[in-house]
């Protein structure tokens, strides 16, 4: 890709940024949204995270790695379980911090 490809795309994409973001901040009052879609969309967080977290955990070079030597499922799955007892978001993830660094250097 030359340099004025490059530069192209780049235009391009701060092009679509700007449409998107300012077309909801100028029309957004002047547009109701039904009440289903109002109750689907807030879902959309959970999923969005869901859709980027979980293949990190499970894959590995594109392949689906779930055993022991997995850091990342494991520390995962202890901050699962810490949350479940616990039902606090910031000590389960400083736990899950903990366990994911102490596996990936080996203490444990």
């Amino acid at each position: 890709m030359s340099e004025g490809e490059t530069g192209l795309a780049i235009a391009a994409l701060v092009v679509a940024t700007l449409l998107t973001r300012c077309s909801l901040w100028v029309v957004g009052r002047h547009v109701t949204l039904p009440k289903r879609l109002q109750n689907a969309l807030r879902y959309a967080p959970a999923c969005v995270l869901t859709a980027i977290i979980v293949p990190d955990l499970l894959l590995a070079n594109g392949q689906l790695h779930l055993n022991w030597s997995n850091d990342k499922l494991m520390a995962a799955l202890a901050a699962l379980l810490f949350y479940l007892v616990k039902r606090d978001m910031l000590q389960t993830m400083v736990l899950g911090m903990v366990c994911f660094t102490a596996l990936r250097l080996g203490i444990f």
